[in-house]
């Protein structure tokens, strides 16, 4: 008979492994499923490895690996997928058939009116919030009312807040939106409304403001959870904190499904399904097949590690081997950087991927050349950091906007490192990854149509033109040639006969026009500044190599401008060509 390994996820609770352990057990006692072993993917033991392994050891060539997940989301989807790819390059020749979520389901949303109803009963547990001391002697100890059979009354009159984890899925937040629905179904209650405990909204203390106003004296908090963890532990307790500031309201939270016989029953019909081979998931509002607004940076792309703050001190990393149980003791609340390239200026010049990470933010640090125009655009509650980068004047120290970065990713927000042009070109973006990486931040860097090319282009001049010019060099002119610290090669460059653009030169290119001809460029070399390149005000003035130095400071060219230089600059157009 195949063998059947159930996969979690991994949790720091104590109480949540047990409660795996003896789920796992209840399924083997079955005895219809087959050979069972069950293991996580990070942060708890058994780690998979162990299980798998512990399987294959016993003659096991062809598994069923059922993910221990309510929703298909990055865990489902990714991470268990390819930590199970990891355990076929650990055991040649194995294979596996790959079972799907176990939600939603009326063995599951049975559960949950069972777990909701005794809330409601008043059992006596020590995660029961019941506000208001008026209330507190009327609530019958769970002894006095364990057979109690709830009159249509007492389910008319509570509401119920249903409690995902919360995903960057919009598709598993919204099959937690469809259990609230199917669980209000029937059922007799005022009304169900889901929230989230992590990276969605609406938040906890949200959906029981929500309810409040909708007029609720007695609200069930039934956490979507599986097992004890220190999410659902979060929930009880941002509950307990409503419920103090509100006395009027009775709140109660009810037990997580935990180890029972209905989930083992789910778990074997999962299975069944596994080996008949007809395993669907949803991928009509998938965000890692469907743009989704916000989500262009997982459509068509191999899973990242990602983060989820199932650690109130730290982060975990998916998509690791963590061998025999181990991990990664940096621990932080979700949260990630894109280092976003906003292009040379006008607001629509910036990619769509940019602009899908932009409009998704919480956090946008921002330099001065970004496109100013794309701030405008943003959700009110999204803080915007300053950091200037004036050219010589006040600005973020590298170091600052470094630690900006991380404390505000640590803190779960999504930020966008929004600079101008591209990131990596002479623009420190690459720093600011390091910087991440180091601190264990997930980062993503969006590529932007970078000003030396684009500036150029804006004025009607071709870098490279067949015949012409077969190649093109930027250069920085931050430091002027004979600066101990620069790492140009002037005279290579001088000797080149293609097109250079010089960046960041408005005060150093007198020096470097002279430096050039000294070794050998033509006097009459055509060079073009291009001073805000695509922006309204944008103008060219053209010149000779050796008038550019005095003309630009005649002219008073200021920054941002770029220089370009070579023949292609006599193929200008007139205009522009935006």
């Amino acid at each position: 008979m195949t063998g059947l390994v159930i996969v979690g996820h991994g949790t720091r609770s104590a109480a949540g492994v047990d409660q795996f352990a003896a789920l796992v057990e209840r399924v083997r006692r079955r005895g219809d499923t087959g050979d069972v072993e069950g293991g996580f993917i990070e942060l708890s033991r058994p780690p998979l490895t162990d299980a798998v392994g512990a399987l294959v050891a016993r003659g096991h060539r062809a598994l069923v690996a059922l993910p221990l997940v309510l929703t298909a989301a990055g865990h489902g989807k990714g991470d268990i997928p390819a930590a199970m790819a990891r355990e076929q390059e650990r055991h040649p020749g194995l294979s596996y058939r790959y079972g799907r979520p176990l939600g939603p389901h009326p063995l599951l949303h049975d559960a949950l009116e069972q777990r909701i109803d005794a809330a409601l009963a008043g059992a006596d547990r020590a995660d029961t919030v019941l506000a208001g001391a008026d209330r507190a002697d009327a609530v019958l100890s769970g002894a006095d009312r364990a057979d109690a059979v709830l009159s249509g009354a007492d389910r008319a009159d509570t509401w119920v807040a249903l409690i995902g984890r919360g995903s960057t899925d919009p598709d598993a937040n919204a099959e937690v939106a469809k259990v609230a629905r199917l669980l209000w179904e029937g059922r007799g209650y005022a009304g169900v409304e889901p929230g989230f405990v992590s990276l969605a909204q609406p938040s906890v203390p949200a959906v029981l403001e929500r309810l409040r106003r909708l007029g609720a004296r007695r609200i069930v908090v039934a956490p979507y959870f599986l097992f004890a963890g220190v999410l659902p532990d979060r929930i009880v307790a941002q509950s307990a904190e409503f419920a103090a500031a509100h006395p009027d309201l009775d709140v109660r939270v009810a037990e997580v499904i935990g180890d029972c016989d209905a989930l083992a029953d789910l778990v074997r019909e999962r299975y069944a399904e596994a080996l008949g081979g007809d395993i669907r998931m949803n991928c009509d509002t998938c965000a890692y097949r469907v743009l989704m607004p916000g989500f262009a940076d997982k459509v068509g792309r191999p899973q990242r590690p990602h983060d989820h703050p199932d650690d109130p001190v730290g982060h975990h990393h998916h998509g690791h081997d963590h061998g025999h149980g181990q991990h990664h003791d940096q621990h932080h609340e979700h949260g990630s950087v894109a280092v976003v390239g906003g292009g040379p200026g006008p607001d629509d010049l910036i990619t769509v991927r940019g602009k899908a990470l932009l409009d998704a933010a919480d956090v946008v640090v921002v330099d001065r050349l970004a496109p100013q125009g794309l701030l405008a655009g943003l959700r009110p509650d999204v803080l915007v950091v300053d950091a200037a980068k004036v050219p010589r004047g006040p600005s973020m120290a590298q170091e600052a906007i470094n630690a900006a970065l991380v404390s505000h990713a640590r803190a779960g927000r999504r930020v966008v490192r929004l600079k101008g042009g591209d990131p990596y070109v002479f623009g420190r973006g690459h720093e600011e990854v390091q910087a991440c990486a180091a601190a264990g931040v997930p980062v993503t860097v969006v590529p932007g149509v970078s000003s030396a090319i684009a500036a150029p282009a804006l004025a009607g001049v071709p870098v490279t033109h067949r015949g012409v010019a077969h190649d093109v060099t930027v250069v920085s002119g931050h430091l002027p040639p004979g600066h101990p610290d620069s790492l140009v090669d002037w005279a290579a460059l001088a000797r080149a006969r293609g097109t250079v653009v010089l960046l960041m030169a408005v005060d150093t290119i007198a020096k470097i026009a002279a430096v050039l001809i000294e070794h050998g460029r033509a006097p009459e070399t055509p060079v073009l500044a291009v001073q805000d390149a695509g922006l309204p005000g944008q103008r060219s003035v053209p010149a000779r190599l050796d008038e550019i130095g005095a003309l630009a400071a005649r002219e008073g060219i200021g920054p941002p401008a770029v220089f370009v230089l070579g023949p292609v600059v006599a193929l200008a157009t007139t205009g522009r060509t935006d």
